[in-house]
């Protein structure tokens, strides 16, 4: 089943939701971790990472998940939990919790599924989803290389 997203037309590039020198922090750190991505990618995927908390923190309970790319990204960013969390209360409102699942432990409609729904969520926020960075996937396999989602809301709360 092929999901055409449609942006709409004031989608925003959620980098720029993201301050400056925050960006070349989180960018340093993917860089640092991941010596394979570039600085062009990495910065990508700081917008990515954005666009994923932002979309999560509107839509909650949606069992949303990141690719293994953006997951650098949602990583590196809780790793500067300063800036984390003033984004988090300055785009979301609240804080966005990193909520890992246990392992072998499927998100609600599998992998393809939560992709879908996940790209649906940002797109839905207005964020404009770089395609690229999250790649088409199998039933096969995890969304999330180490079993993240968003919290099943943003204050935390199940």
């Amino acid at each position: 089943m092929t999901v055409t997203l449609e942006r709409p037309v004031s989608a925003t590039d959620a980098l720029t939701l993201v301050a400056p020198e925050v960006t070349d922090r989180l960018t340093h750190r993917i860089t640092a971790d991941h010596p394979e991505i570039t600085a062009e990618t990495a910065r990508r995927i700081v917008g990515q990472s954005a666009a994923f908390i932002a979309a999560s923190g509107q839509q909650p309970g949606q069992s949303l998940a990141p690719s293994e790319l953006v997951d650098y990204g949602w990583h590196a960013f809780i790793l500067h939990t300063v800036d984390y969390a003033e984004f988090c209360q300055r785009v979301v409102g609240s804080f966005v919790h990193h909520v890992p699942t246990d392992e072998g432990e499927q998100l609600t409609g599998g992998p393809r599924a939560t992709r879908e729904r996940t790209l649906a969520a940002i797109t839905a926020a207005g964020y404009t989803v770089d395609e690229d960075l999250w790649p088409t996937i199998s039933n096969d396999c995890s969304q999330c290389h180490a079993g993240c989602s968003d919290s099943p809301n943003s204050g935390g709360k199940k």
